[in-house]
This record gives structure tokens, C-alpha cells and sequence, in this order.
């Protein structure tokens, strides 16, 4: 989504035609998903470590910039940066910890919620290509 955000800006797209997509990917791919990592990652590592405390300061974060409806260009170039940036984080840092840690069941619980994951794209305006 990030670098179709990108795209979309640099081939001056409508913000609005972005916004619509950036709420149909929240809705659907990753609103869920944040859902699932705080159910069932995050707690392996505990509430009060820091990097669970980072990333679901993120999810906040990145929660309300997706709830902004008002001058939307400047949230939709926040959400780009910042979610790929929490990806970085989330990759490198946060599941590097994870893995030190859990339990195979845990790791087991976690391939099998990002399995059922399966990503469908909306086509209805791909202003990307």
C-alpha cells in the first residue's frame, strides 16, 4: 500500500481516489491484521515491554491518521512513512525478540494466523498501474 500511495502522488492522482483505497486496504487487510498481532503476537513478549509498548503506540497512530477525512493529502503521505517504517521496525526489531523466545506452539499459532492471511486486491481503481 505504501509504495501504491507513493505512486499515486507521483503520478498526481486525485487524493481523494487514494483515500479510497488506503480505507478499503485498512478495512479490510489491515485493521485485522493489527487485531491478530495484538491478540496473539504482542502478549508473547508482554504489555509492558518496549517494543510491544512502540508498536501499539504505532497502531494508534497509524489508526487515526486512516479515521482523518479533513485535508487529506498530508495523512495519506503520514501513513505511507510511517507504515512502512513500522514494518521496518516490526520486522527487524519487535518479531526478531519473538522469535528468541516463544514457544513452538506460539510460533505455530502465529505461521497459522499469517497462512489464513490471504491477500485479495481491489481493482476497482487502480490508479497505481
Amino acid at each position: 500500500m505504501c509504495w501504491k500511495i507513493r505512486t499515486g502522488f507521483s503520478k498526481q492522482i486525485e487524493p481523494d481516489r487514494i483515500k479510497k483505497y488506503s480505507d478499503w486496504f485498512y478495512k479490510t487487510h489491515l485493521k485485522p491484521h493489527f487485531e491478530l498481532e495484538e491478540k496473539y503476537v504482542f502478549p508473547i513478549l508482554g504489555a509492558e515491554n518496549d517494543l510491544v509498548k512502540r508498536s501499539l503506540t504505532e497502531h494508534r497512530r497509524l489508526k487515526r491518521l486512516f479515521k482523518q477525512t479533513t485535508n487529506i493529502e498530508k495523512p495519506l503521505v503520514l501513513i505511507e512513512e510511517e507504515l512502512e517504517a513500522h514494518i521496518r521496525f516490526e520486522e527487524r526489531n519487535l518479531f526478531v525478540e519473538i522469535q528468541k523466545i516463544a514457544t513452538q506452539d506460539q510460533l505455530a499459532k502465529i505461521k497459522e494466523i499469517h497462512t489464513e492471511e490471504s491477500f485479495t486486491e481491489n481493482n476497482d481503481d487502480p490508479f497505481w498501474i
